[in-house]
C-alpha cells in the first residue's frame, strides 16, 4: 500500500543473484531477484537487505496507479512447495514493509508480512488478481521477529505467522491461478520512506515430500 504518483508497471525479468555475492538460500540452487535492491548481503543464512526509496507492489485499487518495483528474492516454483522464513526489519515510514511473496506473474500475486501503519508494525497482506486488496491486523506488542509459513497446494496459498512467542495462526489462504510457475521467496519495498534495512533468516523453500 502506498501513496504517490505512477511509476511504470514492470522492472523487468528476474535476474539471478551473483554467485559470489549472495546466490543460494538454505541450499536453494537457482534463487533470483526481482527488482535488485542496491544495497544487499548475505553472510551465513542471514540475507539482509536495505530496502530502495519510492518501491513497492500494489495495482490500481483505491489509487489509480500500478507499482510494481519492490524488492523480491526467490526462486521459480513449477508446482506445490513450503515457504518459511524468520525477519527483523527497521521500520519507520509509513508503508514499510517486509515479508513474503508469492507471484505468478505481474497481476496474480501475494505479499504478506510487516507493514508499518499510522506508528506501528502491523500484520499486512495483499492479494492481487489484477487489483489488489489490502487487510492489515494488530500484531502483539513490541513483537521483534516475526515468523511466517507459506503453503502453497493446488489453487490454494495459506499465510500463517508468529510473533512475541505466540503460537502460528492463520493469516490468509488466497486463491492463485494453480498449475503455473510461480516465484516464491521474501521481499521488501518502502512506498513512501528512504528505505529501511530488513534481515531474513531461517530461509527455507522446499517442494513437498
Amino acid at each position: 500500500m502506498a501513496s504517490g504518483s505512477r511509476l511504470p508497471e514492470s522492472a523487468g525479468s528476474p535476474t539471478r543473484a551473483p554467485a559470489g555475492r549472495a546466490g543460494r538460500a538454505s541450499g536453494r540452487r537457482s534463487m533470483q531477484w526481482l527488482n535488485e535492491p542496491a544495497r544487499w548481503s548475505r553472510e551465513g543464512g542471514t540475507l539482509t537487505v536495505t530496502a530502495d526509496a519510492g518501491t513497492d507492489f500494489w495495482r490500481t485499487t483505491g489509487y489509480g496507479y500500478v507499482r510494481d518495483n519492490g524488492h523480491l528474492y526467490g526462486e521459480l516454483m513449477a508446482g506445490d512447495f513450503d515457504l518459511s522464513v524468520r525477519l527483523r526489519g527497521s521500520y519507520a515510514a509509513q508503508y514499510d514493509q517486509a515479508g513474503i511473496m508469492v507471484r505468478v506473474d505481474a497481476r496474480n500475486w501475494l505479499k504478506a508480512g510487516v507493514e508499518f501503519v499510522d506508528g506501528q508494525p502491523r500484520f499486512s497482506t495483499v492479494i492481487t488478481r489484477d487489483y489488489s486488496s489490502w487487510a492489515v491486523g494488530d500484531l502483539p506488542p513490541d513483537a521483534g521477529e516475526l515468523a511466517l509459513a507459506v503453503t502453497r497446494r493446488g489453487d490454494a496459498v495459506e499465510v500463517r505467522f508468529a510473533a512475541g512467542g505466540t503460537k502460528p495462526r492463520l493469516a490468509a489462504l488466497a486463491y492463485l491461478p494453480p498449475g503455473r510457475e510461480a516465484l516464491a521467496g521474501v521481499m521488501c519495498a518502502a512506498p513512501d520512506g528512504p528505505g529501511f534495512s530488513v534481515a531474513f533468516g531461517d530461509l527455507r523453500l522446499s517442494a513437498p515430500g
